[in-house]
């Protein structure tokens, strides 16, 4: 079996689904990648048996067959290679591989092409379609605040629900949570919790989503997710997703309002004295001042800063973990936010104002913490 292939499209094509890849995996064929030959066409699949991604593209051959080709060895000679036209030409009996390019040539041992996972095709006749852009801009907007307890599965996962005429994406780990709303016209009434790997892989190949339609397929074990030339195959987390809109307060009567990048820089600056285990920093809000504070009592460090905001209702003194505050903060895109609290042991709501990302529907909660007096 022989094709002709540019090392440049193969590398690009090879780095696209090279995420897939796990170090340490159960199963050593899943080291490689599946090169499946069909006359000018070439399928190369890489999996973790929980997630396959797969691409395709025209290559020069007249042949069909398929080989296992070890990944990281391909992968590295690639990078090290110019552009050049590569003759991959495979022994069918011994799995020989034997890569000829400009000013010299390498050999390596490949692995049974039918050794490799069978992936099950997903058979669903409802289809989910959607802008690539939209897609990577929900998964940025909630994945940072997804769990990492192995003990709850759900809750390390995204969950999704799609209407007839939006679509939604919420994550959590208890200590935040964040709800995405988009308006989307949808055929189906359909909701799943997809896992992170997938999604980080589905954001780094959708970075450059404009005018890219994304087609999702689906049934109660997968989902599959198809875009130009690549298709990424997930299994779902199976459960029951947490009834989130049950712990969003629904009456937040003092309402903090205040430029997002003075307050995401001063807490920056001020988390950086707060204690490393809690991570505390507390904000103390009365009239159109609110001052931020943190100390590490084991060290005698601390750090104060007062900013202008505009506040109504009473004076309140919150605390709050400053990684979680931070790392809302700097997924948000508005000039303006507004903090919405109700008291001192309530969740606060974090909600953009005139977001630049325009018709997106973004809030975010976060649990306090109590203040050591």
């Amino acid at each position: 079996m022989n094709f002709v292939v540019s090392s440049t499209t193969l590398l690009k094509q090879l780095q696209t689904i090279s995420g897939v890849l796990t170090t340490n995996s159960t199963l050593p064929i899943l080291d490689n990648f599946l090169f499946e030959i069909n006359k000018q066409s070439l399928r190369v699949s890489a999996s973790d048996i929980e997630t396959t991604m797969k691409t395709e593209f025209e290559v020069e051959s007249s042949e069909a067959g398929k080989i296992c080709i070890p990944a990281k060895l391909l992968l590295e000679i690639l990078k090290n290679l110019p552009d050049q036209p590569l003759t991959f030409t495979i022994n069918d009996d011994n799995f020989g591989i034997e890569i000829s390019y400009s000013n010299g040539k390498s050999k390596m041992v490949g692995y049974n092409g039918n050794d490799f996972p069978e992936i099950k095709e997903v058979k669903q006749k409802d289809v989910i379609s959607m802008p690539g852009n939209m897609l990577a801009e929900a998964i940025n907007k909630t994945i940072f605040a997804a769990g990492n307890d192995d003990l709850r599965p759900v809750m390390s996962g995204v969950f999704c629900q799609f209407t007839s005429d939006e679509m939604t994406f919420v994550a959590t780990d208890a200590h935040k949570l964040v709800r995405f709303r988009k308006p989307l016209a949808s055929s189906v009434n359909i909701d799943f919790i997809l896992p992170k790997k997938a999604l980080n892989i589905l954001k780094n190949n959708l970075t450059s989503g404009e005018g890219t339609e994304v087609k999702i397929t689906y049934n109660e074990y997968n989902a599959v997710f198809s875009f130009q030339n690549i298709e990424l195959t997930c299994r779902l987390i199976d459960g029951k997703y947490p009834n989130y809109e049950a712990v969003i307060p629904k009456e937040n009567p003092n309402v903090l309002t205040i430029d997002r990048a003075e307050f995401y820089n001063s807490l920056k600056r001020v988390s950086i004295f707060s204690n490393k285990t809690t991570h505390q920093v507390s904000l103390k809000i009365s009239g159109a001042e609110l001052a931020i504070s943190a100390e590490d009592i084991d060290f005698a460090n601390e750090a104060k800063e007062r900013l202008t905001c505009n506040y109504a209702g009473e004076d309140i003194e919150i605390g709050f973990n400053s990684r979680f505050l931070i790392e809302m903060l700097g997924n948000l895109d508005s000039d303006e936010i507004q903090l919405m609290m109700s008291q001192p042991n309530r969740a606060g709501l974090i909600v953009p104002i005139n977001d630049k990302t325009s018709e997106g529907n973004i809030l975010m909660l976060v649990m306090p913490v109590m203040i050591n007096n």
